[in-house]
């Protein structure tokens, strides 16, 4: 694997996107049998931006073995390029995940995470990063150390995207969260990874604690219900866009890559209140086209322009 001595070549070279973190291959077993698919929080959204048209890197850890192969041909297919650095030796990380009858998954991981120390000249638009690659030593260390030196020069957006089996104590995995927030624009995650952070206090109030920490956005996915989108000053609870589940595997990641895709182009109104409505549809029909497909296989951009099928009115509040 790479190792943190090495200087990982500038990550920034004209992309929209930077995504940094782990990919590997999800093994999902299930009563149809068991089939591999290239996965990985971050390696997800890093190619789900790739299908939407998004110019996308991914900085990573994968081995020499026949599943670092196809998970590099799965990101060259969206036109996700892999920077130097994210190759080594050795195995490449696995997740297994138990596929439920309602198509909800459990997962055991087989993972070791190590980046090189990087020192960005210049940077993409968007800097993505989240769930284990946050958490998971070494190389968290340098995840943070990039963060603190690129959030005043891009806009950087975060999904935790727990995984406990992984992780130390919930008040250790919190300090993590916690310390990395401030580095960050935009934070994601979901209803269950809000619970598991603060398990007393309700989603509005989550959200308020993570915008205090110095987020401009935090979204909160909420399933079936749909997903709800605060700033200091508007919150604005979207639905979800009906479908029908095979699984739902890369279904929060979808969400993100297309919350990243709104965000590229939004243009000059920020984060206005209509910008968090189209910033919701746009994420919640993205991961409703994901969970009608096995494994995560996000939509392209044509898929995604295409005319929600209800147009269904959303709440907006103040925080």
């Amino acid at each position: 694997m790479p190792t943190a001595q090495h200087a990982a070549a500038d990550p920034a070279s004209g992309n929209d996107v930077l995504v940094i973190g782990e990919a590997l291959v999800d093994i999902v077993v299930s009563p149809r049998g068991t089939v591999e698919h290239p996965g990985g929080s971050p390696a997800n959204v890093a190619y789900g931006l790739g299908r939407l048209g998004a110019d996308t890197a991914l900085l990573t850890s994968i081995g020499d073995d026949h599943h670092a192969t196809a998970i590099e041909k799965h990101l060259r297919g969206a036109g996700v390029s892999l920077l130097p650095g994210s190759k080594g030796r050795g195995r490449t990380a696995t997740a297994t995940a138990v596929l439920a009858s309602d198509g909800s998954a459990q997962y055991d991981f087989d993972i070791r995470w190590d980046l090189p120390r990087i020192a960005p000249a210049t940077l993409p638009k968007v800097l993505h990063t989240g769930s284990i690659a946050t958490f998971l030593a070494p190389g968290a260390a340098a995840v943070r150390e990039l963060l603190e030196q690129s959030h005043e020069r891009c806009v950087v957006t975060y999904d935790p995207n727990i995984r406990p089996a992984l992780l130390g104590s919930q008040f250790e995995a919190k300090t993590l969260f916690e310390e990395l927030v401030p580095f960050t624009e935009v934070v994601k995650l979901s209803d269950e990874d809000a619970r598991w952070l603060y398990p007393r206090l309700s989603l509005e109030d989550i959200s308020q604690r993570i915008l205090d920490l110095g987020a401009g956005l935090v979204a909160v996915t909420i399933g079936a219900e749909g997903s709800l989108l605060t700033t200091a000053g508007t919150r604005v609870a979207v639905p979800s866009v009906q479908s029908a589940v095979v699984d739902t595997i890369g279904a929060g990641d979808s969400y993100m890559s297309a919350l990243i895709y709104g965000l590229l182009m939004r243009g000059a109104d920020g984060l206005a209140p209509s910008v968090l409505e189209s910033l919701g549809r746009m994420a919640s029909k993205a991961a409703a086209i994901t969970v009608r497909r096995a494994g995560a296989q996000p939509p392209t951009s044509e898929e995604l322009q295409a005319e929600l099928p209800e147009h269904q009115p959303v709440a907006f509040s103040s925080p």
